[in-house]
């Protein structure tokens, strides 16, 4: 167990590092590409969606990497007890990695279809396409903005499980 647990720290270490990478590619390398005001014929679309998979990979091994070292933590006093500040920080972090998940599923499954989608009315109406595609940008950049708040969240939520 001494070896699996060890494992954990570091494929979990090595995921969260890559995921916060991505994190702060796409949110420092997003200003430039708003600017354009373009969401289709940018790079930084390109680059997102070469990101993504990265980010996704990462959360699947902190999701079971974090679940191995959670349950050989000493302060892990079962499922749905929340009888500790480490109970509810990890409640908190686990709320907030719901929300990452999520908007990465957004991103995949909603986001990117609806940016193409966009591209092919562009070549039809291309004023009803720059509204649309000025919601799309919109839209990105809470998401964005939210995907950098929750992981600071997340790593503020770490330090305090750490700490304890």
């Amino acid at each position: 167990m001494f070896w699996l647990l060890i494992l954990s720290y570091w494929l979990h270490l090595l995921a969260t590092a890559v995921w916060v990478a991505v994190i702060l590619v796409m949110a420092l390398s997003a200003v430039p590409a708003f600017r354009q005001s373009t969401l289709v014929d940018n790079q930084w679309l390109a680059l997102q969606k070469k990101l993504l998979p990265w980010a996704s990979l990462s959360l699947v091994l902190l999701l079971i990497t974090g679940f191995v070292q959670m349950t050989n933590d000493a302060n892990y006093s079962g499922f749905l007890a929340f009888d500790s500040t480490w109970a509810w920080a990890m409640l908190i972090k686990h709320f907030l990695f719901l929300v990452v998940l999520a908007v990465a599923a957004y991103w995949q499954f909603v986001y990117f279809p609806a940016v193409e989608r966009t591209a092919v009315l562009a070549a039809q109406k291309p004023h009803l396409a720059q509204s649309e595609q000025a919601k799309l940008a919109r839209r990105e950049r809470q998401l964005l903005w939210l995907n950098v708040a929750c992981a600071v969240a997340i790593l503020f939520c770490t330090a305090v499980l750490t700490a304890i």
